[in-house]
């Protein structure tokens, strides 16, 4: 038994060796779980990002889809990627991307919560037109250009999409209600006052100046029409006269007002109308039996210029700031009481 004792020894040694060199080889990199290394814990915790829920993703739109004449409902921030993305070029930058969100989902609550749905089939809350807002879907928008997007649908879309993320839940309110958002393409240097155009005086829906749209590439269009149709098209009478109307009045947005033809008075909305017109800034000139127009800005001017909204941010503006630009002390808003309305009317 004397001779067994350095056997028993040696095994004690080589046990204690065999058990202590992996602690020495892990214990260096305890606590670098997120690095990558030994002991690396791949089952971590959902991010607190991530465990969020998006509020738009509750409510439910059930849209007239025109073309197809069938109602197609989808969540709320489908039906909005599918707006901003109709309404707005994906090109545009990131903030004036955000700033369109916050206008079709200011929109959007308001149609959700009017109980009148004059000129919808039953079941349908709004169409894809613009009558309420243009809408495209991820089919229509994969689909190759001018109609979609073709090979730039995954850039273009997860741009939109992330846009509507940002301001998830979000509207635009004034005295604690939902405002009438109205936007439009591009103005003529300035906007316009809501009472210059529609009959109401909004107070939110006031003129700013926006010199970003002069860069636009809609800024100034030009069209001729036959003097024939300038007076059917208009109900008035110039006859050879070099003098076309004599303009009376201009608004606040510095747009026609009113025009006097030899004692009728017409409106420049409804030159612009009749005329088929981008805009209610206009001037003339004519050359013989033809009438040459020009005109500067394209859509009604009222509220928020998606090109000077994409000017703003060009020069480092956030969303925030564009959209209590163009209107007038108005807030963003969480719309989770809203929100929570519509979902439980259904």
């Amino acid at each position: 038994m004397k001779n067994a004792k350095p056997f028993i020894a040696l095994a004690s040694f080589l046990l204690a060796v065999t058990l202590i060199i992996p602690a020495l080889l892990v214990l260096p990199y305890k606590g670098d779980q997120a690095s990558g290394k030994l002991g690396e814990d791949l089952r971590q915790a959902p991010t607190e990002k991530a465990n969020e829920r998006s509020a738009d993703a509750v409510v439910e739109v059930a849209v007239y889809r025109t073309a197809q004449q069938k109602i197609e409902k989808l969540t709320l921030n489908k039906y909005l990627e599918g707006v901003v993305a109709a309404e707005m070029p994906a090109e545009f930058e990131e903030e004036a991307l955000k700033a369109q969100a916050l206008t079709a989902r200011t929109y959007i609550v308001q149609q959700l919560l009017t109980k009148e749905k004059l000129g919808l089939p039953e079941g349908a809350q709004v169409t894809d037109t613009e009558i309420h807002q243009v809408f495209k879907s991820d089919e229509e928008l994969k689909r190759p250009k001018p109609i979609g997007w073709g090979a730039d649908y995954k850039w273009k879309k997860k741009k939109i999409k992330d846009a509507v993320r940002a301001t998830d839940g979000q509207i635009l309110t004034y005295n604690g209600k939902a405002i009438d958002a109205t936007f439009f393409s591009t103005s003529n240097g300035y906007t316009e006052n809501s009472e210059d155009y529609w009959k109401n005086t909004v107070p939110y829906l006031r003129s700013v100046e926006s010199p970003w749209d002069k860069k636009s590439p809609k800024y100034k269009n030009q069209i001729t029409i036959s003097v024939q149709d300038f007076e059917s098209k208009l109900g008035v009478q110039i006859g050879n006269s070099e003098t076309i109307g004599v303009i009376k009045e201009r608004t606040a947005g510095n747009r026609v007002g009113t025009v006097d033809f030899n004692g009728k008075t017409l409106t420049g909305r409804e030159i612009r109308d009749e005329l088929d017109l981008r805009s209610s800034d206009f001037s003339w000139e004519r050359r013989g039996n033809e009438i040459i127009i020009t005109t500067r800005g394209f859509g009604h001017g009222v509220g928020m210029s998606q090109y000077g909204a994409n000017g703003m941010a060009a020069e480092g503006k956030t969303y925030k700031e564009i959209v209590k630009y163009y209107y007038k002390g108005i807030d963003i808003s969480k719309a989770d009481g809203l929100l929570a309305t519509i979902t439980a009317g259904k």
